[in-house]
């Protein structure tokens, strides 16, 4: 059986990647804001608010891990881990949000007409410090996140690395102001990076979208699980199956078929044998239900109106219906 990451675990190492994001962010959130009004960098400025809104986000991470970490309770059977869920989409809008005020304000300045001075040679040095640390947080994040399982961080991730790109742009603009001493060069560097910020936000929340509307599973593993029932003796026609996640781990419903003249002690045992061979074969599973049925009762699959059985996969195989 393969290992998965306990919740105490997960909530660890989630504290640890936001007290590094945190605190990397603030550092750098300083200097550019900073070095941006010095500088007279709308783009730069930009980009320290963007990068401040990176420490709002380690904020929210850190309120998650301690969410996320308690135990399951009456009002939440299912345990906290949605929390991680709707933390993540959450980042999506803060990033749509700080990438539309950005677009707007450098669009004001542009049509302003109001010709500005090239910004300082500071605003330069900080962008590329600024590039160097956001690349180091990006791989502290990825790291985390694949480490924990965590969709917050690996979208975290995602976001840092595109403020590596977001940084990167404002740093050609910079050196496009300075040597062709047009000031505007600067402020259509900063439309660009909102329209960047935006983009990210977009696919962060697509990625989450799946898992809010009780999804997010791949094909893979719902095969995995219909090989694991084929590999139990006695268990047959898995159906009505249904494969959730929730904060990284799986919740898995399955309905199978076994010879309807068995005790209910030898069909449980083959219910309990093919949970384990899901276990298996699956990583991070943190529930499995295994309903058993008489073979040969077709009754109620007749009209099955949700789940999954084999033929429905293989119809549907490389469909919108999975979420890659």
């Amino acid at each position: 059986m393969r290992g998965m990451a306990t919740k105490a675990d997960r909530a660890a190492l989630i504290r640890r990647a936001s007290l590094t994001a945190l605190f990397g962010n603030l550092v750098l959130a300083a200097a550019k804001l900073s070095a941006g009004i010095i500088a007279g960098s709308l783009a730069v400025v930009g980009d320290g608010i963007d990068t401040s809104v990176d420490a709002l986000i380690a904020v929210v991470q850190l309120f998650i891990a301690r969410v996320t970490a308690r135990p399951a309770d009456a009002e939440h059977p299912w345990g906290h881990g949605r929390a991680e869920t709707i933390g993540t989409a959450g980042i999506s809008f803060l990033l749509f949000f700080a990438g539309f005020q950005l677009i707007v304000s450098s669009t004001e300045n542009l049509l302003s007409g109001i010709e500005r001075e090239a910004p300082q040679n500071i605003a330069i040095i900080v962008t590329l410090i600024s590039i160097a640390g956001k690349l180091l947080l990006a791989l502290n994040q990825y790291r985390l996140g694949k480490k924990s399982g965590s969709k917050l961080l690996a979208a975290n991730a995602k976001n840092m690395a595109a403020d590596v790109v977001i940084s990167t742009g404002v740093l050609a603009g910079l050196i496009g102001s300075k040597l062709f001493k047009v000031a505007s060069i600067d402020s259509a560097a900063a439309i660009l990076i909102g329209i960047w910020v935006i983009r990210t936000a977009i696919i962060i929340f697509m990625g989450v979208n799946a898992e809010l509307m009780d999804g997010g599973a791949l094909k893979e593993h719902y095969k995995a699980v219909f090989e694991a029932v084929h590999s139990v003796k006695g268990a047959g026609n898995p159906h009505r199956t249904r494969i959730r996640q929730i904060a990284g781990f799986l919740d898995i419903d399955i309905d199978i078929e076994v010879d309807g003249q068995l005790s209910v002690h030898a069909a449980h045992n083959i219910a309990t044998q093919v949970e384990n061979a899901i276990r298996g074969r699956l990583e991070n599973v943190f529930d499995i239900v295994v309903h058993v049925e008489p073979d040969g009762d077709f009754s109620s699959t007749e009209n099955e109106a949700y789940g999954l059985s084999e033929k429905s996969v293989r119809a549907e195989e490389g469909s919108s219906l999975f979420h890659r």
